[in-house]
């Protein structure tokens, strides 16, 4: 309960779309009707053309994003609490063949393009002596729970378009950005100037299952070598095509992202009416509070599982709602709250 939308079930029609896949026979390597139907629904979802390669973990999207951008001797700007910098091991590094993460701060896990701009000019391509930039990667949401508007995106972008840089965005909590915003895909995306986007699934209800969305096809051609090479791509590849099929086709990605984004708010409001202090804006899923150890203790004794998030300092507490949180959840650390 609240330690991470990760540790919620998977949807059953995930699952049911699983159990369908797996009758008969299918082409292997990703050549199956429900690889195929995904990502025509990607394309569809997005409103253009766009080459997409479904991977079994945000991490790999990720990586394999960002390693078709940078070459091993450049670099990527990121915030400096992004979670390819503090939780995904090294994986970007590692794909990209070495090359480095610049990391620039700003506040609730934003990127200002001030900040960003002061960072890419300290460096000139012909430099040899330091790693180049080469892409940006921003976080929708971040890791503190923000969301990142169309305009924000569209000023970034025109920071990168400067700089020549190439503009990524790692969209793990992609659904509840556009479920936030009210902005269509496509305006959180391509349009406000996004070249690659990781397309996450697996938080809002999908058992294992993202999509690296390249924006420009002509230049993905990279994408596919990258992906089998670094093991990938799966053979019985129905099973990635069938999650994601099933999690566009009739809007439930963004049904169950409105859930989440809806239990999040009145656990922040339960949260604050008990005495807790926000310590970021609730835009997305995730609630982050300060608490004293009373109203901690109390709320672990009512069975509630939190993590403390000391990139803010101590007593700041991570809340994660998700697509199986229920009213009842809050209700049980809403009366453990009252007993103090």
């Amino acid at each position: 309960m609240f330690g991470s939308d990760n540790a919620a079930p998977a949807h059953p029609a995930i699952l049911e779309a699983i159990a369908r896949a797996n009758t008969g026979v299918a082409s292997s390597y990703g050549a199956d009707d429900w690889t195929k139907r995904a990502e025509a629904l990607l394309r569809e979802t997005f409103e253009t053309e766009c080459a997409v390669l479904l991977v079994a973990t945000g991490t790999a999207a990720n990586a394999l994003s960002l390693a078709s951008l940078t070459p091993p001797w450049g670099a990527v700007i990121t915030h400096r609490h992004a979670h390819i910098v503090e939780d995904e091991g090294g994986a970007p590094e590692f794909y990209m063949g070495g090359a480095k993460l610049l990391l620039v701060d700003g506040a609730h896990g934003k990127i200002a393009p001030a900040a960003l701009k002061k960072e890419a000019a300290k460096y000139s391509r012909p430099w040899v002596h330091g790693a180049q930039p080469f892409a940006v990667s921003i976080s929708q949401a971040t890791e503190t729970g923000a969301v990142y508007m169309p305009a924000e995106i569209s000023a970034l972008s025109e920071v990168c378009r400067a700089a020549n840089l190439k503009l990524h965005m790692d969209g793990a909590r992609f659904a509840n950005a556009v479920a936030s915003t009210g902005a269509t895909p496509a305006e959180l995306s391509w349009k406000a100037g996004v070249d690659v986007l990781s397309f996450g699934a697996t938080k809002n209800g999908a058992l294992c299952v993202e999509a690296v969305v390249c924006f420009d096809p002509a230049a993905a051609t990279q994408l596919p070598h990258l992906r089998k090479r670094a093991g990938h791509l799966f053979s019985k590849h129905r099973v990635l095509g069938a999650q994601m099929a099933a999690y566009l086709e009739g809007g439930l990605w963004l049904e169950l992202a409105r859930h989440s984004n809806a239990r999040a708010r009145e656990l922040a409001g339960m949260l604050t009416r008990a005495g807790g202090v926000l310590a970021h804006p609730v835009e997305a899923n995730e609630t982050f509070v300060r608490l004293d150890g009373e109203r901690a203790s109390a709320l672990r004794s009512a069975g509630a599982a939190f993590h403390p998030w000391a990139t803010d300092g101590a007593d700041i507490y991570r809340f994660v709602a998700s697509w199986a949180t229920s009213e009842a959840d809050i209700e049980a650390c809403r009366k453990a709250l009252e007993k103090i």
